[in-house]
């Protein structure tokens, strides 16, 4: 069996979380990430959560600092996030 490869996502979640990272597997109501961050606040620029996997976070969001592996529970939505959008996140903004 071949091994699945990690892809860059954005994670909703029942309880209005927001969060960015690496995952091999996306199935199911719990999902594991890797190098995880989350978006605490995103302003107006970034055209909802969407925009987020879309563009990335911008200098008016607050981004934390990444967790080495989060599992996450209660998945509302999972979305693929642009390599645009990945130099974003790591960029980290907060102010």
């Amino acid at each position: 069996m071949a091994a699945r490869k990690e892809r860059a996502v954005l994670v909703t979640t029942k309880h209005r979380g927001v969060f960015f990272g690496h995952a091999t597997n996306t199935a199911g109501d719990t999902i594991t990430l890797k190098r995880c961050r989350n978006c605490i606040y995103w302003s107006a620029d970034v055209k909802g959560f969407l925009g987020l996997a879309t563009h990335g976070p911008t200098n008016g969001c607050r981004i934390g600092p990444a967790a080495d592996i989060v599992e996450l529970r209660d998945i509302t939505s999972v979305s693929d996030v642009s390599a645009e959008a990945v130099k974003q996140w790591e960029k980290q903004p907060w102010n």
